[in-house]
């Protein structure tokens, strides 16, 4: 039997690399390896730019504006080519980043070929240990992948979220509350609860400081001052990586300390964690009819039963997120550990931070898509409110308890009497009002509950959709 490793091109091992390329592709630009390879020739670039650009070794030449531009042209052309030739310099140097090195001084040989310009090379990865180009690497990364690709998919869900949220703001629904019959409220504004958290943590998320440190082996800048005594390498390491778009982390020990990724990814697996929710009970607001799934989209529900048109991109979104969500976990509790000034668990852990993202990407595309496949059925919402007339006991032992407050006679026990009446039994509204016109209450207060029923007992809850905006 063939080895499926030996088909070409290679088979994927992971979903994301196959059945859901598609869907995750964009991430591929920002969390790949070949990505990573690209912000490592960044980072070295830019430091090489900065250090002659600002004189900060005394007597190098600043690079003119064309070599500059050159250089930057090596980022931004960097393709499969450079994936190519890295690997094979890797397969010597068996490191990654010396590799990047490496790479960089030949392509910087043709750029400046005259060889009064030979220690120019040099100055590539001058006074840095691998985890100054790394930290920068991955930062620049994950903050692409965040502000490019996921916020926007995720803030692209919590609208469609609101606006759904909006369409059925008066909608009545049936509450269920430890799966029973509850208090009435509007499947709107049960939607814009969801949408409302889930709209709390892109917030947090938007505010991520991604930080970045540049200081040497152990953080001390030593090797910077035993080549340059008397620079000031603190502003330089600074002014470095904030004009990379990163804020400056100052004390460190080898590495930077992740905790800004740990953070973020807490708030990336609150948002997944209550994306899950929504997506449980819209699978359970389908299976109770609320919703129907639109028709005519050529799916297949079942392999064998023809009526069916299965929720499968709720059940697909809660597979997903439970593994973005396990990896975002894990990565924020290992990244923030290292045995004393360094150990190499996180390059290792960082490696998964595009799989983490794939799945919570995959998530919100199938949620996304499973609402936009979703016809609500009000008829059937209100089916299940008018089997439920008991609900209506709430309002009416709390009108009692308001008017026994005053003084009003035969308003003794309204919570007892109530429960006498519900409990363990469905009563219809004819049941309900002989008990209220039973009571003796206040005429006002007669007419108020008599009025009332399991449909437009929601209070304010259409309003409440008003503060999603």
């Amino acid at each position: 039997m063939p080895s499926l490793g030996d088909v070409e091109p290679p088979i994927a091992l992971g979903a994301l690399d196959g059945r859901y390329r598609s869907a995750v592709a964009p991430l591929v630009d920002h969390l790949s390896e070949a990505a990573l390879n690209r912000e490592r020739v960044r980072v070295e670039v830019e430091w090489l730019i900065h250090l002659t650009s600002y004189a900060v070794v005394p007597g190098v030449r600043a690079l003119t504006t064309a070599e500059q531009a050159a250089l930057r042209g090596v980022v931004e052309c960097f393709g499969p080519s450079d994936i190519a030739e890295l690997a094979e310099i890797e397969r010597v140097t068996v490191h990654d980043v010396k590799a990047v090195e490496y790479y960089l001084k030949k392509r910087l040989t043709a750029i400046a070929p005259d060889p009064t310009d030979a220690g120019l090379a040099e100055l590539i990865h001058f006074a840095c240990t691998s985890e100054d180009i790394n930290n920068l690497a991955y930062a620049l990364m994950v903050k692409g992948a965040v502000e490019q690709v996921w916020l926007p998919r995720a803030t692209g869900l919590v609208e469609q979220l609101s606006e759904m949220a909006r369409d059925l703001a008066d909608v009545p629904l049936l509450a269920h509350t430890h799966g029973q019959p509850a208090t009435p409220t509007t499947m709107g504004k049960e939607l814009a609860v969801a949408a409302f958290r889930l709209r709390r943590q892109l917030a947090r998320v938007s505010g991520t400081a991604y930080l970045g440190k540049f200081n040497g082996a152990t953080g001390t800048y030593g090797a910077h001052l035993a080549a340059v005594p008397d620079h000031d390498w603190q502003a330089t390491s600074r002014a470095f990586v904030e004009g990379l778009g990163l804020a400056w982390n100052p004390l460190t020990t080898q590495i930077e300390s992740h905790d800004w990724q740990a953070e973020v990814y807490a708030d990336m697996a609150r948002f997944n964690r209550i994306l899950h929710g929504l997506a449980v009970d819209m699978w359970t607001y389908i299976s109770k009819g609320y919703f129907a799934q639109v028709r005519g989209q050529g799916t297949v529900g079942s392999s064998t039963m023809p009526h069916k048109v299965n929720p499968i991109r709720f059940e697909n979104a809660e597979a997903n997120l439970e593994v973005s969500t396990a990896l975002l976990d894990v990565l924020g509790s290992t990244l923030v550990e290292s045995r004393m000034q360094r150990d190499l668990t996180d390059s290792s852990m960082q490696r998964n931070i595009g799989t983490a993202f794939g799945h919570s990407l995959l998530a919100i595309d199938n949620v996304c898509r499973g609402l936009a496949g979703l016809d609500a059925v009000p008829a059937v919402m209100a089916a299940d409110l008018e089997a439920n007339w008991e609900v209506l006991a709430e309002p009416i032992q709390s009108a009692m308890r308001a008017l026994a407050a005053r003084g009003v006679p035969g308003m003794d026990q309204p919570y007892e009497r109530l429960k006498e009446l519900t409990r363990g039994r469905r009563i219809g509204a004819d049941d309900l009002r002989a008990f209220i016109d039973g009571l003796g209450l206040p005429e006002d207060v007669r007419r108020r509950l008599q009025a009332m029923t399991p449909h437009n007992y929601v209070g304010i809850a259409p309003a409440l959709v008003d503060h999603l905006g």
